[in-house]
């Protein structure tokens, strides 16, 4: 398991990476901060897609019925377990970090092979 910091000329082009090898993940989002306490913003809902837009300087990870909006992200962490991103944790400008945990969705099989 590793984790490491992300240079901010990486941000754009790590987040259209992954949000490419995203198929059938789910994430869990937390929000924690001195003035808010620990906040679970989603638990566990279908993850999309994570977008960086350099110019208005706005992280947005797109999950399945919500749209998490980070403003002014001033450091990205990322966290992989062999191979496989697990997890993200990103730190805007008052410090609030956004921790983000993903996994894979859990595949039912359908109607007909059960």
């Amino acid at each position: 398991m590793g984790i490491r910091r992300l240079e901010k000329r990486e941000w754009h082009a790590f987040f259209d990476h992954l949000s490419k090898a995203l198929e059938a993940k789910q994430a869990h989002i937390e929000v924690a901060g001195l003035s808010l306490g620990n906040q679970v913003q989603a638990d566990w809902l279908p993850l999309y897609g994570l977008v960086y837009d350099p110019k208005n300087e706005v992280a947005e990870i797109v999950l399945e019925g919500h749209d998490h909006l980070i403003h002014k992200p001033r450091e990205i962490y990322v966290e992989d377990e062999a191979g496989q991103w697990v997890g993200l944790e990103i730190i805007d400008a008052d410090g609030v970090k956004q921790i983000v945990r993903l996994k894979e969705a859990l595949m039912l099989p359908g109607p007909a092979q059960r």
